[in-house]
């Protein structure tokens, strides 16, 4: 590394150093050659590998402004962000899925913005949640839904998502949420691990509500915290992350209607320092 480039990577971690918030893009990684010719085993392994990648990308151009350092840290490969144009919105269907590693009905507006900011559009065809999971020793239940659900419900009012669903309910939960719901659930996702086939309950529920079912292969926690750690000091080398936590985690895909191929797809992810 030369001169140069080491200075840009010192005043890289001098910001991620005093930084509150930090916003990952990983760009779409459909053109990041970085990144597409990796084979990850799992989805949380590529999140790392995209979370490493990107942080090393942005510390070698980041430096910080001439107002000092923000709290707000937008850590993004501009070259690699593929925002669709008007023209071709009506040709291509935006889905995300959003892990939310804490609670907090913020998050969940804060992501969908993120997201509608990064690809240049007013409104997700479809958001899927998948919520921090209960504490330990406690199920999941209506009662954890519900808070989650209702945020979600005043995006659909508000017009940034047309359609949301939910991942991993059983049969009974699902048709508590359903009943419960002012803005009913349009998908169920099944994770094939765990479930290798459809419960007939459940695919005789979802068939006479119109909710369709699919499958994934998220594991139940995308990323640990210590995870994340790593995946930082691995893109920063001699950065301390101990003090980052990872708050939520959004994955996206745009496909093009008429071919079903993927156009774009990437991570938008953020964290904080916790305080001390």
């Amino acid at each position: 590394m030369d001169l140069q480039n080491t200075k840009t990577n010192d005043e890289g971690k001098e910001l991620l150093n005093h930084g509150k918030t930090l916003r990952l893009h990983t760009g779409n990684l459909v053109n990041r050659s970085r990144l597409k010719k990796k084979c990850p085993g799992s989805p949380s392994e590529e999140l790392r590998d995209c979370i490493q990648a990107t942080l090393s990308d942005w510390l070698s151009t980041a430096n910080p402004t001439n107002t000092g350092f923000p709290d707000t840290l937008n850590c993004c490969i501009p070259e690699a962000t593929d925002a669709i144009t008007p023209e071709e919105r009506e040709e291509v269907k935006i889905s995300a899925k959003l892990f939310l590693c804490e609670s907090g009905q913020s998050a969940i507006r804060d992501a969908v913005e993120m997201a509608c900011q990064t690809l240049a559009v007013s409104q997700l065809d479809s958001v899927i949640i998948a919520p921090p999971g209960p504490v330990e020793g406690d199920s999941q239940s209506l009662a954890h839904l519900q808070p989650v659900w209702g945020e979600l419900e005043s995006l659909v009012r508000k017009q940034k998502i047309a359609a949301i669903g939910t991942s991993d309910l059983d049969k009974e939960l699902l048709e508590q949420l359903y009943n419960w719901a002012q803005v009913k659930p349009s998908s169920n996702q099944v994770n094939l691990a765990s479930c290798c086939v459809m419960p007939p309950d459940l695919t005789a529920f979802a068939k006479e509500f119109d909710i369709q079912l699919l499958t994934h292969s998220d594991p139940k926690e995308l990323m640990s915290t210590s995870t994340f750690q790593e995946a930082m000091q691995e893109g920063a080398s001699g950065l301390s992350a101990t003090d980052w936590r990872l708050e939520w985690v959004l994955r996206y895909s745009v496909i093009v209607k008429s071919r079903g191929i993927i156009k774009s797809k990437g991570y938008l992810i953020s964290a904080r320092r916790a305080s001390p």
